[in-house]
């Protein structure tokens, strides 16, 4: 190498006798971050003291050690950083170090008309090729637009650095310096999913179509979604960061990019940290495409990839919607970095979603991370427009086209048992939602997911059931008002034609150890639209329960009403009940027919025009 460029070649001192004061200095990207030069760098400032001052050193994401932020060098080098990672928390909220607020998809931008001049870039390459092109490898990011702009490349090669594909080679002619040095890259340590972000990422899963593509940060709960991943098919990667999860994806066929609409058969990344493992499988390999990040990130590239998926993470959420991911309270901890871009360009993809996951609570369960409000100086990452579902270890919530009203009892549901009665308070003094809205604190109203179920009906129709939710009084006005006038008085024997919110409290606000509600919906994408309902209320002193059930007139007579009645049947004799006890009108044929098939010892009595029954398990 040194043989077919000499020229690129010096003594450290001499190469950094380049820096001079008031100069900025990139640094490479998290796992990709050089560090013999940024020690080397140091050592020569603190040997040569009076060499250059104040010079600015700009990242975007950093590992390991960052010596430019010790004390002993203040005078030469202020941090300026475009995301906050662990090592320079603390001296950005001391004002000791600078963060710029920026969506990473704008970065290059700045480098590319100047607004922030680069004097000097450090970074890491594989070594020259028998083309004479270096590769960024593993960091392309805000990189490859740095090293395009600087007055000074220096490159320290390191034979560790991978050899990848797409828009990270450099032309050796292109680069002042070549600083030879062989050591191990950073590594990040994949975090263990603990029993929390497992949950969460079974729920995403969930919403994770076969075919889409998808976007997932790092950390303990993506790890634990990635691995809830296993068993989808034809997945595409369209994202900031590739990880090991993503790459045992791969290596297992999961992600094979081949719906994809654009980059198909190429996993697409602008940076990867991970182990030497990853970085080893993606040495030379075609299959994944380094990119800049005003490609990667940019919301009308994401926008071309249908089903796209975009999934990342939130430090708080507030009843209406709105997130922060960059800050608690006034305290800077991240940074909006790649977040916002893919949101909102999964929102405009065909079939994109949006998908925002936390814990429901922080600081070992003393803080519900969903908030009435967010917290004063919390910075907006997302707004209220931004995101179609948030998940928490207890559930999904769906956002997307819905009013405050719904947004509230939506993300309330979802919370933490612990702080729903408080959040419910706040919402009512915010008049976020009904100021007569109830709610069944404890086990008693704690949402039996375990009773969520998957039926064929007679007619092959595929039903979802489950138990309603405290949010359901939407759906079921929705339902109730698209029931004829005889549907109605059959199912209630009532004249009544309306359906308020008190009245339909009773059905979504229930004692899920004394009654039970069952929805059924027809499996139809992302709509939710009720079928059907079922319900009964126990009587504790003959352990029976009044049951009673309808179905949309347009479905009717396509055997629903029987998987409603099995399902009840089943949940009654789960609950030790010997029987049902119904009110059904003479003339409601179709139901006296679903009791009597229903294999039940029946006892019936009429009474102006209506049967009493006892159906006996």
């Amino acid at each position: 190498m040194k043989h077919d460029h000499p020229e690129k070649f010096a003594p450290l001192d001499r190469v950094f006798s380049r820096i001079h004061r008031g100069d900025r200095i990139f640094v490479g990207t998290g796992c990709g971050k050089p560090q013999f030069l940024v020690q080397e760098m140091v050592r020569y400032v603190k040997a040569n003291p009076k060499a250059f001052f104040d010079a600015d050193v700009l990242h975007f994401w950093s590992l390991g050690v960052s010596p430019y932020l010790n004390e002993d060098v203040k005078r030469h080098f202020r941090l300026d950083s475009f995301f906050i990672s662990g090592p320079m928390r603390e001296a950005v909220n001391s004002g000791r170090a600078d963060y710029t607020a920026i969506f990473l998809s704008q970065v290059p931008d700045l480098f590319h008309r100047g607004v922030i001049p680069i004097d000097i870039a450090l970074v890491q390459t594989s070594p020259p090729d028998d083309h004479g092109y270096v590769s960024l490898g593993i960091s392309v990011d805000i990189v490859r637009a740095a090293v395009d702009n600087a007055k000074i490349v220096i490159c320290q090669v390191n034979e560790r650095m991978p050899r990848t594909h797409g828009d990270s080679f450099i032309h050796v002619s292109k680069v002042d310096y070549l600083v030879p040095h062989d050591e191990p890259l950073l590594e990040l340590e994949m975090e263990v999913p603990d029993e929390i972000a497992d949950r969460i990422g079974a729920y995403v899963s969930r919403l994770i179509e076969d075919g889409a593509t998808i976007q997932v940060g790092y950390g303990k709960v993506p790890n634990a979604i990635l691995s809830n991943l296993k068993g989808k098919k034809h997945l595409g990667v369209h994202t900031e960061l590739i990880s090991d999860g993503i790459v045992e994806l791969m290596q297992a066929g999961v992600i094979d990019n081949t719906r994809k609409a654009v980059d198909r058969h190429k996993t697409v990344a602008s940076f990867c940290m991970g182990s030497e493992s990853t970085y080893e499988f993606l040495r030379d390999n075609p299959a994944v495409s380094f990119r800049a990040v005003d490609y990667t990130n940019h919301p009308t590239v994401i926008a071309t990839h249908p089903k796209m998926t975009a999934i990342n993470a939130a430090l708080e959420i507030d009843l209406t919607g709105q997130a922060s991911a960059e800050s608690l309270g006034k305290q800077f901890y991240s940074g909006i970095g790649g977040q916002a871009d893919f949101m909102r360009g999964a929102l405009l993809a065909p079939g994109g979603k949006t998908i925002l996951v936390l814990p429901s609570t922080a600081r070992d369960e003393e803080v519900s991370r969903i908030s009435p409000l967010l917290s004063e100086g919390a910075g907006v990452t997302l707004t209220r427009g931004d995101v179609h579902y948030v998940v928490t270890e207890y559930g999904i919530a769906y956002l997307h086209g819905k009013n405050t009203r719904e947004r509230a009892m939506e993300l309330i549901r979802i919370a933490h048992p612990r702080f729903r009665a408080e959040l419910l308070r706040s919402a009512k003094e915010l008049n976020l939602i009904y100021k007569d809205q109830a709610y069944i604190p404890g086990e008693r109203g704690m949402y039996p997911e375990e009773l969520e179920t998957y039926r064929t009906s007679k007619s092959d129709m595929e039903l979802f059931l489950r138990p309603v939710r405290i949010s359901d009084e939407p759906l079921l006005k929705e339902f109730f008002y698209s029931l004829s006038d005889q549907s109605i008085y059959r199912r209630f024997i009532s004249v009544r034609k309306d359906m308020p919110h008190e009245r339909l409290q009773e059905f979504v606000v229930i004692d899920y150890t004394r009654e039970m509600v069952i929805l059924v919906f027809e499996q139809d994408g992302q709509q939710e639209t009720v079928i059907g309902v079922g319900q009964y209320g126990i009587d504790p002193e003959s352990h029976t329960a009044e049951v009673g059930l309808v179905v949309r007139d347009d479905y009717q007579n396509r055997g629903i009403g029987t998987e409603i009645l099995n399902y009840l049947t089943v949940n009654a004799k789960r609950q030790g009940l010997l029987g049902f006890s119904a009110e059904v009108l003479v003339e409601n044929r179709a139901m006296m027919h679903l009791f009597e098939a229903g294999g039940f010892t029946i006892e019936k009595r009429r009474e102006a025009g209506v049967y009493e029954l006892r159906l006996w398990f």
